[in-house]
């Protein structure tokens, strides 16, 4: 029987998601996801709690984090333990592995968050390591970031699959993946070979909502030096952006 899996997904354990345990039950019964990855940032705790919430509601949970490798983001799923951010892509990888866990690589490609990234020439030199490699990731906010992720994924002949991404409760379930039962990791990553894929279109407010979140966070921990940071870089580039418009004669 084919299921509804929706991965790569944000709670309220990540610093720009406000996402409870309630938001997760209602969207994911509402959408009619069977099973859900939760890949906090640089988090476990998160995915831990949800998956013994949501579990008695008959929501799978796969515990995995998104962690920032000294390279670019890198997703551990089936994970038993937090991996610290910082390391190398490889020594990330690693650690993933030594827990019996799958490797995913996020937006492969996106020139908005260029920065979370990891780039081609990173995948390419730990082939052996890479299970899934994302083809669609559901915050991509130009259509050919699509296809040049499907491209990359294609060249390497790795598993494919659609990251939803969601850090708001109305992306979640729009973005997913249609496979057959699973019953463990290995039984999951081979279904997933054959899986077809639901997507949808990045709904742009989603951006700015987890922006305010990260400003909100960081008035509660009174890290104000670091909101006068991010006030200035969109400043900055406000100001790039009109310099450029009016060079074009705009």
């Amino acid at each position: 029987m084919k299921i509804r899996v929706e991965l790569h997904t944000h709670t309220q354990y990540s610093h720009d998601s406000l996402l409870n345990k309630w938001f997760y039950l209602i969207m994911l019964k509402l959408k009619r996801i069977k099973v859900v990855g939760i890949t906090d940032h640089n988090e476990i705790e998160g995915a831990i709690k949800f998956k013994k919430f949501l579990e008695r509601f008959g929501i799978r949970v796969i515990v995995g984090e998104e962690i920032f490798s000294s390279k670019g983001e890198i997703i551990g799923l089936f994970l038993k333990e937090k991996i610290a951010p910082g390391k190398s892509p490889r020594e990330t990888m690693l650690e993933i592995k030594k827990q019996g866990g799958l490797v995913y690589i996020p937006h492969p490609y996106d020139e908005k968050r260029y920065k979370t990234v990891l780039p081609e020439e990173e995948i390419a030199k730990n082939l052996d390591l890479i299970d899934i490699i994302e083809v669609h990731n559901g915050r991509n906010i130009k259509d050919y970031f699509s296809h040049k992720q499907l491209e990359i994924a294609t060249k390497y002949k790795k598993v494919q699959s659609i990251g939803s991404d969601a850090h708001t409760f109305f992306e979640l379930g729009r973005n997913y993946n249609e496979m057959e039962e699973f019953v463990d990791k290995n039984d999951f990553l081979e279904s997933l070979k054959y899986a077809s894929y639901v997507k949808k279109n990045c709904i742009q407010i989603s951006h700015q909502v987890t922006k305010f979140v990260r400003i909100i966070r960081l008035i509660r921990k009174g890290q104000f030096n670091e909101i006068f940071r991010i006030i200035n870089k969109r400043y900055r580039r406000s100001e790039q952006a009109a310099g450029t418009e009016n060079k074009s004669g705009f």
